[in-house]
């Protein structure tokens, strides 16, 4: 995938490079907003935006590109766009945290489900619940400082924009599916971990108990790889206005 898209961003005209970056963009947001998207569709997400941040890298170092963020007015679009970009970089970095303690929640949960142990698993699913709810209040105050680029921005500004926009809205979407794999147990039976601990379902539940940490493992990775890719991409505009 990211060979292809870095293929198809060696484009003929820096105009066939924002097409291509705008195509991208918008089949992320259509994937990540579809019913059927899951923990598995914004992980790739992620990862296909960190090449869609390699792409505009390549028409930010294009030399049209770099004389145009020497006008004035483009050049203060360049600075609030990096201004912004903080945000998501404090937004990845919260998030990570979140995976790490949600994954670490799921890892004893399978310990106290192997000990059968009622109280403690009640215990871990209440702190997955509140853990969850921390990170979506997380989410919700830190993009609440984030800004949409200027209408007389250039195309490439609001191309970091848009993948800006994109990327809060697949790290909203992980959380709305992570809060979605263990649901609040009823007054007689759990969801994912189910009621009196049957001995004869703990091998389905310590297996999806699995998959769930594996799943919070790859979203660790992405927020991870994100921010190395938001790092190399402020780089790349610091650079143009250091010129």
């Amino acid at each position: 995938m990211a060979s292809h898209l870095r293929s198809a961003s060696v484009p003929s005209s820096p105009r066939s490079g924002e097409i291509n970056i705008e195509q991208q963009l918008r089949s992320l947001q259509a994937s990540t907003s579809s019913p059927s998207s899951t923990i598995e569709t914004v992980c790739d997400g992620l990862r296909r935006l960190g090449d869609i941040y390699d792409c505009i890298d390549e028409l930010t170092s294009l030399h049209s590109s770099q004389a145009l963020f020497c006008k004035p007015q483009q050049r203060i679009a360049v600075e609030q766009e990096l201004e912004s970009s903080i945000v998501l970089l404090d937004l990845c970095d919260a998030m990570h945290v979140s995976f790490s303690e949600l994954k670490a929640t799921v890892q004893d949960m399978q310990l106290v489900i192997k000990r059968g142990d009622d109280a403690a698993l009640h215990a871990k699913i209440t702190s997955w619940f509140r853990l969850t709810n921390k990170a979506q209040n997380q989410l919700k105050k830190i993009s609440k400082k984030s800004s949409c680029a200027d209408q007389e921005s250039c195309r490439v500004i609001k191309l970091l924009a848009e993948a800006r926009e994109t990327s809060v809205k697949m790290i909203k979407s992980s959380l709305d599916l992570l809060s979605k794999q263990i649901v609040m147990p009823n007054s007689s039976k759990w969801s994912l971990v189910s009621k009196a601990l049957q001995k004869t379902r703990f091998t389905c539940k310590e297996e999806q108990l699995q998959v769930l940490e594996l799943d919070i493992s790859d979203l660790e990775s992405g927020v991870e790889t994100l921010f190395r890719r938001l790092i190399q991409s402020r780089v790349s505009l610091l650079n143009t206005l250091s010129l």
